[in-house]
């Protein structure tokens, strides 16, 4: 069987799937298209958001059947109308399902029907600022922030390790004992493996950025994306 075929924009300066997007799902054909994020700050996103349209209009040349965008801050930076409207034109010039990281990490809170949020990423201070703004659009209370203040795009970020980034959650969900979802925000952070144990240590489901957009992808074609053993919003079970 011919594996189905999904456009990835990615962040990258190459064109390269992000290493667990292809542990996920390895019988899935990601067709990665890069816009080259020069850093974790807004003067790095504006080097590459307007390569967005160019690299999923590329993809659905290429005869990709959706289109996920992924970059969390890069699809969010601008704030929810621009981002809306970023969604809106992918959809209308690719005639493709296409959907964006950001709008991945709404549909996985909304998943699990959050209110108040633990939020960990690997932001500075101004893009932690818009990422909340972000969140409080789509009606979501950010109870408690923390984060690695990563400005370096690649290395900076890659180099966290699994167990750090879990003692962040872990921490951001502590200062937040109403929280009914954390969310862990930042493609880069390696998280495939972070959600199952916070989520054994604190009860509180577990919404990442990486894992939500492979997610939300599958599901733009019609799949369940579903993958046990990786956290309550893979399994499919809440």
């Amino acid at each position: 069987m011919t594996p189905r075929r999904i456009g990835l924009v990615v962040p990258f300066a190459e064109d390269r799937v992000p290493a667990e997007a292809s542990a996920m799902y390895p019988d899935l054909d990601f067709v990665p298209r890069g816009t080259g994020v020069g850093s974790l700050t807004p003067a790095g996103y504006d080097a590459a958001v307007d390569k967005i349209l160019p690299a999923a209009q590329a993809l659905a040349a290429d005869g990709v059947e959706a289109v996920m965008v992924i970059g969390t801050s890069l699809t969010f930076y601008r704030g929810p109308e621009l981002h809306a409207e970023l969604l809106e034109r992918l959809r209308s010039t690719t005639g493709l399902p296409c959907s964006t990281m950001s709008q991945a990490i709404v549909d996985g809170l909304r998943y699990f029907g959050a209110k108040t949020v633990a939020v960990s990423t690997a932001y500075s201070e101004i893009v932690n600022d818009r990422l909340q703004a972000f969140l409080e659009f789509h009606g979501f209370e950010v109870a408690s922030l923390r984060s690695f203040g990563i400005t370096e795009f690649g290395d900076g970020v890659l180099r966290k390790s699994e167990a750090e980034i879990i003692e962040l959650a872990e921490s951001a969900i502590a200062a937040a004992p109403g929280a009914d979802a954390a969310l862990i925000s930042c493609g880069g952070l390696q998280t495939l493996n972070c959600a199952a144990p916070i989520e054994a240590s604190t009860g509180v489901p577990v919404v990442t950025s990486t894992q939500s957009a492979c997610w939300a992808a599958l599901r733009l074609l019609g799949e369940s994306g579903r993958l046990p053993g990786y956290g309550r919003l893979l399994a499919g079970a809440t």
